[in-house]
Order: structure tokens, then C-alpha cells, then sequence
């Protein structure tokens, strides 16, 4: 039997992260795991300087240079308004970080012995795709651990073209 001690939630506070939640809570539940709530601030601007950094600037800190005190205080307050009630009984931790969202998570993930991360399909940022890629895709192909993506049973998803 496969057993957790670490999940990982990602949110970024969309409809998808918040079925996401109840998957994580589940698995920390069963298997008296620590859940680990990790919200990454999304913006293009951080995440082009973090890339930048990252690429151009040799021992650079990445995205953590441009990264607000303020933003951290109001992402965390909205961490345990969202979540909070929900997790009696439950070891948890809030953490918010800056960066690009499938970086940080990765890094976090390998760097508390995460055994499985969960989110959800589709966020708040889809529409960045275009530009960064997806997030979920990303953290699949590139986590240590396993990686979980909940899809919303209310969405109806489509193929595009013809694919099938």
C-alpha cells in the first residue's frame, strides 16, 4: 500500500484548486499526513523577471528578488479565510512563495519530501497558456512524486480540432 506522509496543495483560489482541496484533505485524512497548502501569486511579471533571472543572471534568486512582503501577508490571510475551517484535525501549513507557479512548486515539493502533490486541471491562469505553458503540465512531467490533477465534473471539455 502506498503510503503519504506529505501532500502537497497547490491553489490558486479557482473552482478547479477548491475540488482539488477536498482530493488533498482526503488523502491527508487517510493516511495522517502533513497537507502542505502552497499558493504561488501569479503574474506575468513576476514570472517573466523570474525567468529572466533564472536564464540571464548567473546565482540569481529568481522570482524571490521581486517577491512583497505584502503580497505573502494578504495570499496567506486568504489561505486560512478559504481553507481554514475545513481542517481540523489536520497537521497542515499555509505557504505562499513568488516565482513562476510549476517552479516553485516543483522546488517546494523536492525540498520538503512531498510524496504527492495535488491541484487542479485548470486555473485561474489558463488563459496564460499561450505565453508560459500549463502549470499542471509542467509539475507532471518535471515532480519527483506523484502528481494528482483533479478536473472539475461540472466543466464540459472539448477536444480541439480534429483531434479524435
Amino acid at each position: 500500500m502506498i503510503a503519504y506522509k506529505n501532500v502537497l496543495f497547490c491553489t490558486d483560489f479557482s473552482e478547479d484548486a477548491n475540488i482539488a482541496f477536498l482530493h488533498a484533505l482526503d488523502l491527508s485524512a487517510k493516511h495522517g499526513a502533513k497537507l502542505h497548502i502552497l499558493h504561488v501569486p501569479h503574474s506575468s511579471y513576476t514570472y517573466l523577471r523570474h525567468v529572466v533571472d533564472e536564464h540571464v543572471q548567473p546565482g540569481s534568486k529568481g522570482g524571490e528578488a521581486f517577491y512583497d512582503a505584502e503580497v505573502e501577508k494578504t495570499a496567506l490571510a486568504a489561505l486560512k479565510k478559504e481553507y481554514g475551517a475545513r481542517l481540523a484535525g489536520i497537521d497542515h501549513l499555509y505557504v505562499v512563495m513568488g516565482g513562476g507557479p510549476d517552479v516553485e512548486i516543483i522546488r517546494y515539493a523536492k525540498k520538503n519530501d512531498i510524496d504527492v502533490i495535488v491541484m487542479g486541471a485548470l486555473g485561474k491562469a489558463e488563459q496564460d497558456r499561450v505565453v508560459h505553458g500549463s502549470t499542471v503540465e509542467n509539475v507532471s512531467r518535471y515532480a519527483h512524486c506523484h502528481v494528482i490533477a483533479i478536473r472539475n465534473p461540472a466543466k464540459q471539455f472539448t477536444l480541439p480540432g480534429k483531434m479524435y
